[in-house]
């Protein structure tokens, strides 16, 4: 594995914010939702993730999910996700989503 700096780390805007909807995403080549997350000041943004398996829409409304908000925005289909939602491999290799263990304010970024 390559070592980074301290300095690089801080680049990455690693931040926690409120899903507010989940939208199916059957144009998706790998099974997939919409998600429509509140960051607070840093806005309302959607992303594409594949966590279809372990989790239903209903399960995710609510819920606070970990997004990397500073990748260039990626083009998927006629759907455009503006973060990168956080999570790990299981050992089916289906995403499990990383999460924080208490609620935080939607914007608070990883120190």
């Amino acid at each position: 594995m390559e070592e980074i700096s301290w300095t690089e780390f801080e680049k990455i805007e690693i931040c926690a914010g409120t899903i507010l909807d989940v939208l199916e995403f059957p144009e998706a080549r790998k099974p997939a939702y919409k998600v429509k997350v509140d960051f607070g000041d840093l806005g309302i943004k959607w992303s594409s993730a594949q966590i279809t398996k372990h989790y239903t829409k209903e399960d995710l409304i609510g819920r606070q999910v970990v997004g990397v908000l500073n990748f260039p925005k990626k083009q998927i289909g006629k759907f455009m996700s503006e973060f990168l939602v956080t999570g790990f491999a299981d050992e089916n290799g289906e995403i499990v989503l990383a999460s924080v263990e208490r609620t935080v304010p939607n914007g608070a970024r990883l120190i």
